[in-house]
């Protein structure tokens, strides 16, 4: 027992020693490394990335970079084809084709009391998000996708200490909420690429998410179906605001440029698709959580 504690003891100190010596040799560097408030190479825009590979390729490739979460080298996974998969945030096996066959103009009508607090409370909120973007739907998109990741997450964690509380299984709920909230945090991920927001729209991220987080938690403590319901409403919302995008791309307001290359993986797109390919299968999934809320 003795020797297994001071084994584990050792290994613990020798990859906190590493990590450290490794960390700080990067920043003195002047690489870009996740401690004390600098991103992981894993959230660098794809410039960012190219950028740090050449400089590597410069260096004669043996330069070392981490690109996992606690500084351990992951493993390298491979397309179908054989080239190297480059994302880390998501990996090929979570990857779909989304069903644009779904219909996009179902509506639930209110009818008792917490749908019509969970319709008007979502109505009040777009007025400002109208007033702020107008027609800036890039920008609006990163917002929104920021805001829209949250409601997975909480209801998963939720549902994930009930079902430790109570000893129950969750009917497969939490991994479904999970799951949303990881097709809308590539959402953001796909429009990082294509908009530049302003340094006091990320800003403005910082104060919304907090906010609708907190409220949002407390709305699922009180009532879950009226939690649900809001994220309903919200995807509505969302739909439309798509629609206005693809609209815009259509009349040329927007140039509609190649489509991202993280968007062309996670949605198996082909390889010469557009932007409006994206906001196509961008606005699908939109109305798949609809529904499922």
């Amino acid at each position: 027992m003795m020797m297994t504690r001071g084994t584990s003891r050792v290994a613990r100190l020798t990859t906190a020693g590493r990590l450290f010596s490794a960390v700080k040799g990067a920043a003195a560097e002047g690489e870009k490394f996740p401690v004390m408030g600098v991103r992981w190479r894993s959230s660098l825009t794809l410039g960012e990335k190219e950028q740090v590979n050449n400089k590597n390729s410069e260096d004669g490739g043996n330069k070392e970079v981490v690109a996992s979460y606690w500084g351990i080298k992951g493993e390298e996974v491979k397309k179908e084809d054989g080239t190297p998969w480059k994302w880390n945030c998501f990996r090929p096996w979570e990857t779909y084709q989304a069903d644009l066959t779904i219909d996009l103009k179902k509506h639930h009508v209110p009818t008792t009391f917490l749908d019509k607090l969970a319709y008007w409370t979502v109505k009040s909120l777009r007025f400002p998000t109208d007033v702020f973007f107008q027609r800036r739907y890039g920008c609006r998109a990163m917002m929104l996708e920021t805001v829209a990741a949250v409601p997975g997450m909480v209801g998963g964690m939720l549902l994930h200490c009930k079902s430790l509380r109570r000893f129950e299984h969750s009917g497969g709920w939490i991994k479904t909420l999970l799951d949303e909230a990881e097709n809308e945090r590539m959402h953001l991920m796909t429009f990082m690429e294509v908009s530049q927001p302003r340094w006091y729209e990320r800003a403005l991220v910082f104060t919304v998410q907090g906010v609708f987080f907190n409220a949002y938690f407390l709305a699922y403590l009180a009532s879950p179906k009226l939690a649900h319901r809001v994220v309903g409403y919200l995807e509505e919302e969302a739909i439309h605001s798509y629609t206005e995008f693809l609209k815009e791309l259509d009349k040329g307001t927007i140039e509609n440029v190649p489509a991202p290359a993280i968007a062309i993986d996670y949605w198996r797109l082909p390889a010469d698709s557009t932007l409006r390919d994206v906001v196509m299968v961008v606005r699908a999934d939109e109305a798949h959580h609809r529904d499922v809320n």
